[in-house]
């Protein structure tokens, strides 16, 4: 499992660009990101280098944040790749509360980050299931 920083964003001009400038200037280094939208806000979910910093630096900017327990799987960039994995999960009966995915970080495997409702019980299916998920500082250091 691993630490991924949610930001809490007004829907106006710039307030992305300074969240990355504030995560720049301290030398933080987003390695994943997803953006969900309403007409009025934003959640920006990060993950970073250095979770634990991030989330200080950007509570001193003003910003409200959480930090919320996800799990990094990595599965072939191929066809079916991500169908295989959510087979695997729904026959365990695990539940999705989001994804989201990023290609070419670790070779010819796909990146996807999961938030799912029961950690212990999707951490002891992926490894019955032979499915690779990444531990928070390999996570990190990608």
């Amino acid at each position: 499992m691993a630490k991924q920083i949610s930001v809490f964003l007004e829907n106006k001009t710039g307030r992305l660009a300074h969240v990355t400038k504030v995560l720049g200037d301290a030398q933080i280094n987003i390695r994943a990101l997803s953006i969900a939208d309403t007409s009025d806000f934003g959640i920006l979910r990060l993950i970073v280098n250095d979770p634990v910093k991030a989330y200080k630096i950007l509570k001193e900017a003003g910003f409200t944040v959480s930090e919320t327990e996800v799990i990094a799987v990595r599965m072939p960039d191929s066809p079916g790749g991500l169908a295989y994995v959510l087979d695997q999960m729904s026959e365990e009966n695990l539940n999705i509360e989001y994804l989201y995915a990023f290609l070419g970080m670790t070779g010819n495997d796909a990146l996807v980050i999961f938030k799912v409702e029961d950690f212990k019980k999707a951490k002891i299916a992926f490894k019955a299931k032979g499915i690779n998920f990444l531990d928070e500082d390999e996570l990190y250091q990608l």
